[in-house]
């Protein structure tokens, strides 16, 4: 059995936010905040695959702070759970304002990669947890997948009636 700890994937990137990262509101633009995500969670799940994934869902999304001038916004994603070619990475971005010094949980989200490859055979059997937060988000994946199954049922009713 092959093994990998959730740490083991975590990815750490600091990105300073500037100008043209803000909105009409003079905050971090959402859209730009979800491409750098986006982006940067994409590593952690090639950690383990190895090759292509591509995106198949950005779910539980939570803008919980905006981001201003002049702030670090500090990403950090780890591997939280595992599919037969599926790989949930989980996202918590931290706003700094670098001139107090504060710091602050502003983002959270779970992406769902998906190894392009139909004929992938996942490497990895199994993610280990080491912390609290990250058992918590282990031990619920299920729950998240099951939302997801329920969402996309959804979603091709709405294809079918738009």
């Amino acid at each position: 059995m092959t093994q990998l700890t959730c740490s083991d994937t975590e990815i750490v990137t600091t990105h300073r936010i500037l100008s043209a990262d803000l909105n009409e509101h003079g905050t971090l633009f959402g859209g730009r905040l979800l491409s750098i995500v986006d982006a940067e969670a994409s590593i952690a799940a090639l950690r383990v695959a190895k090759q292509t994934v591509v995106t198949a869902t950005i779910d539980h999304v939570n803008f919980q702070q905006p981001f201003h001038l002049g702030d670090a916004m500090e990403m950090h994603a780890t591997v939280v759970h595992l599919g037969q070619r599926s790989i949930e990475v989980f996202v918590k971005v931290l706003r700094e304002n670098l001139t107090a010094g504060q710091r602050e949980v502003a983002f959270t989200a779970c992406l769902l990669y998906v190894v392009a490859d139909h004929n992938f055979v996942m490497p990895v059997d199994e993610i280990i947890p080491e912390t609290a937060s990250q058992r918590y988000l282990v031990a619920t994946a299920a729950q998240r997948q099951q939302a997801r199954q329920l969402m996309r049922a959804t979603n091709l009713e709405l294809s079918k009636r738009i």
